[in-house]
């Protein structure tokens, strides 16, 4: 099914609304032990979207700091009234990049998983489509990504200086 942007999606008592403007980066199905305990669920579903390419449309999620793997935690945006967590930062990228909960999306069918990360610890009844590409761990954005994604994740990380221009 094709899906035309914008698309939107919020919380559960509709308090955070929010647009998606243009089509995800990546969007990753982590299988990770932290986003198991982080999600109360088998895997955490993120969209990844330059933090311009998604418009608040209502509301005023509040974030909160939380540990990460890495160690350098994230701040998981939510709202302040049911508390439902509509999307993320990582330290990598900051405040640029938005690491949007899928299931918080009106159509969340819209941003099927491009691959499935951390595959090591993911829970045993839980069957990959061959179609996806996994990998146990993590994995090198050049083998999996499209130009035009990796062009986009470039330039938000040049202009918050996280990167210096190829």
């Amino acid at each position: 099914m094709q899906f035309h942007y914008p698309i939107e999606g919020g919380c559960t008592c509709r308090a955070v609304r929010y647009r998606v403007l243009r089509a995800p980066l990546f969007v990753h199905c982590c299988h990770c032990t932290w986003c198991q305990r982080e999600t109360g669920a088998a895997f955490a579903l993120n969209a990844m979207l330059e933090a311009d390419q998604v418009e608040l449309i209502c509301g005023e999620p509040e974030f909160i700091n939380t540990p990460s793997n890495s160690g350098k935690g994230q701040k998981i945006a939510r709202c302040p009234h049911c508390k439902i967590a509509v999307w993320s930062h990582y330290a990598g990228a900051g405040e640029a990049l938005r690491f949007l909960r899928v299931g918080s999306l009106d159509q969340p069918d819209a941003m099927p998983p491009d691959i499935h990360i951390f595959t090591s610890t993911k829970q045993a009844w839980v069957s990959l489509p061959a179609s996806t590409p996994a990998v146990r761990e993590y994995y090198d954005r050049k083998s999996f990504w499209s130009q035009p994604s990796l062009e986009r994740l470039n330039t938000v990380l040049v202009k918050t200086g996280k990167q210096k221009p190829d």
